[in-house]
């Protein structure tokens, strides 16, 4: 079937991004290219409006890959409790009283303080083994997780190649994207390669046409 990539690569391939120097012209143009294409997909909008319906405001969260800081900005308003994790310095514009944790995520050590764990385009950037990991170490404590990324499809990849090209994107967010897709998820496999079981654990995985793949979990009484 044409929209079909059955199988994620067992060796995810580099993105360019990641080995750019932050002030680079073309790591400038490629995060505002994200900004654009994060918009469309909309899965920021998600993870904030399923956060605000299944939690109280003052619920500690944690956001994995917090980068530049744009979803965390945008909900502590009405969360008070929205931290930040990303291996990057903490944003300027991130808020004074919400905390940032510049570190890697496998060398983490407050998991026990997130009783919800939020995080947008981030689980992809894994492979499996490494996801099995994470997975053991954020499931040991976390009561919900509510995960926006890519559903993988040859489909969605000549669709996000039509649309950067209407947008004029930078030559490294398509390399980057069309990476990125490739190594997203179908049905029940974040769940499944996170190491999550369904007697703990009960959840739902929604898609959307334009490529996003949306994973909500909650932890079993």
């Amino acid at each position: 079937m044409f929209d079909l990539l059955p199988f994620r690569p067992r060796h995810l391939p580099a993105e360019i991004l990641d080995s750019l120097p932050a002030e680079h012209p073309a790591a400038i143009a490629s995060r505002r290219d994200l900004r654009v294409f994060n918009h469309v997909l909309g899965n920021a909008r998600w993870i904030a409006s399923q956060v605000s319906r299944h939690t109280r405001a003052d619920t500690p969260v944690l956001e994995l890959g917090a980068g530049d800081g744009e979803l965390g900005c945008a909900v502590h308003r009405r969360h008070a409790r929205w931290d930040g994790l990303d291996r990057a310095p903490r944003p300027a514009s991130w808020p004074s009283d919400a905390r940032w944790h510049r570190c890697d995520v496998n060398t983490f050590a407050g998991w026990a303080e997130y009783p919800v764990i939020a995080a947008n385009l981030f689980f992809h950037h894994f492979n499996n083994d490494d996801l099995l990991a994470l997975g053991a170490c954020i499931s040991r404590h976390a009561q919900m997780l509510v995960i926006g990324d890519l559903r993988r499809g040859r489909g969605h990849q000549l669709l996000f190649a039509l649309f950067a090209r209407l947008v004029r994107a930078h030559s490294v967010s398509l390399h980057d994207g069309r990476l990125s897709i490739g190594a997203g998820f179908r049905h029940d496999e974040l769940p499944d390669r996170l190491g999550l079981h369904r007697d703990q654990w009960e959840w739902t995985v929604r898609t959307t046409p334009l490529g996003a793949y949306r994973l909500l979990a909650h932890r079993r009484p």
